[in-house]
């Protein structure tokens, strides 16, 4: 049989928007677009570096709670407030993502508010970090 668990971080905007942190089905786990507010202090840091960090902290621990991590992650969507950010952001995506290599997109949308300079969405599958990876280049 299935099973579904849903986590929550106790964030107002999942209580308003009635939606969970994380929803994992089965091995499947569906990481929903996350911020870069701090949840004990509640606070957005103002520096872009910061804010992306505080965003992948906010990942991590979410998908510990589902017993994964960052490693299991197979794909990422990046939104990024200004495209004059990309770079910032990019260096510690690449960083966090190094050796995992998810696929991944990356936009510059408008985001809910302007205090935020990056969000970002995952989709992982528990277990993907012990599994046995072939990578095929191809020239395009």
């Amino acid at each position: 049989m299935t099973k579904i668990i849903k986590v929550k971080t106790g964030s107002k905007f999942e209580e308003q928007g009635s939606y969970s942190r994380i929803v994992a089905v089965d091995n499947w786990i569906y990481v929903s677009n996350t911020a870069g507010r701090n949840p004990q202090s509640k606070e957005i840091p103002a520096d872009i570096t910061e804010q992306t960090l505080q965003v992948f902290a906010n990942i991590e621990l979410a998908l510990a709670a589902v017993d994964a991590t960052l490693a299991d992650v197979v794909f990422s969507r990046v939104f990024i407030q200004q495209p004059k950010d990309v770079a910032s952001v990019m260096e510690i995506i690449g960083e966090k993502f190094r050796g995992i290599n998810p696929a991944t997109t990356v936009t510059c949308p408008p985001l809910g508010s302007t205090v935020y300079k990056v969000e970002l969405e995952v989709t992982a599958w528990r277990g993907a970090a012990k599994a046995e990876v072939e990578e095929i280049t191809v020239a395009l």
